[in-house]
Formats: C-alpha cells, structure tokens, sequence
C-alpha cells in the first residue's frame, strides 16, 4: 500500500454512537478519498455490503479504470472487533498476496445518505491513513456531502488529501 505516509501513530479518533450494521449494509457509492494505490485510476467505484450467515459482512468493491476501462471487483470480508453496536471492523481481502486485518471505523452515517470511514495503520515511526466520503448516490447533493466535511473537519481529518472519484459516465447496472 503506497498511501500517503503521516509521521506518529495513528490518532484514535472518535466514532458514532449506537451504530446499526444492518442499516449500514447495501450499495454505497466513493465520492471522496485519501489516495490509496488499489485504488489508483478508478472511477465508477462503489462499495456493496452484505450481511453473511455467519454473522460476518460480505463486501464486493468495485471500480473502472480511467486508463483501461476495465471493471474489476474484490470480495472481502468485515467483521465487528467489539460490541455489535460499535462502529469499528475489521476489514480483509482473502484474495490478496498477503490478506491482512484492516481497520474500517464508520466516523458517522446517516445510513441513508452518507457515511464517513477512517482507517488508519500503524507502521513503526509512520501510520498510513485512508479516508472515505460514502454516499447512497453517485452524485450527492451539496448538503450532504456538507455533512460529511463537517464529520471530517471536527476529527481534524486534513480535507488536502483528498481525491474526488469520477462517478460520471458509469455503467447504471455498476
């Protein structure tokens, strides 16, 4: 993971109360994000979660390469690492080389709009961050991404880092 690299460890960052996994699960939509290779030259990117039987959160990313036009996917899988009303998972992609545990703290949600997402690793002397505006379309209107901005601004999550993702021209069965 080649993400912009933040010198100390990682803050720990306060999440929303009483979180409801079950209204969390569907389709969202990436309209911001902290630069993250796996992501690198996707647009038309969305999140899809569902809830497995057992008890685990099925998710399908997927995104089309501004470069090439091609659709890729990835499976993973999320679990809650504490109560089941506590926004913190643990997110991990058994296809990969090397499947590791990655934080994916829900920040807030509406559930039916948006949904701000904090993952942050720590690597020795350095932490690497990502950061995810989640919304239920592909192209929010203003007031709620303002909600999003003012989740990320009272964390004092930097706004400098972030990507805008091309959701236009997406294929509507995406």
């Amino acid at each position: 993971m080649a993400q912009v690299p933040f010198l100390g460890v990682c803050p720990d960052l306060e999440t929303m109360p009483n979180f409801e996994i079950k209204r969390y699960l569907g389709k969202w939509y990436e309209v911001e994000r902290y630069f993250a290779l796996f992501e690198f030259g996707g647009k038309c990117v969305t999140a899809n979660y569902n809830m497995s039987e057992s008890g685990s959160v099925n998710i399908v990313n997927k995104q089309i390469s501004a470069l090439t036009g091609v659709a890729s996917s990835i499976e993973g899988i999320a679990r809650l690492i504490g109560r089941s009303d506590d926004p913190k998972l643990t997110v991990t992609f058994p296809s990969l080389p090397l499947p590791i545990d990655a934080p994916y703290w829900v920040l807030d949600s509406d559930y039916k709009s948006y949904a701000v997402v904090w993952s942050c690793t720590n690597l020795g002397v350095f932490n690497v961050r990502n950061v995810w505006i989640l919304t239920r379309e592909p192209k929010p209107p203003i007031p709620v991404l303002e909600k999003a901005y003012q989740v990320i601004d009272k964390s004092n999550i930097s706004r400098a880092y972030f990507i805008r993702t091309d959701q236009k021209n997406c294929p509507i069965s995406y």
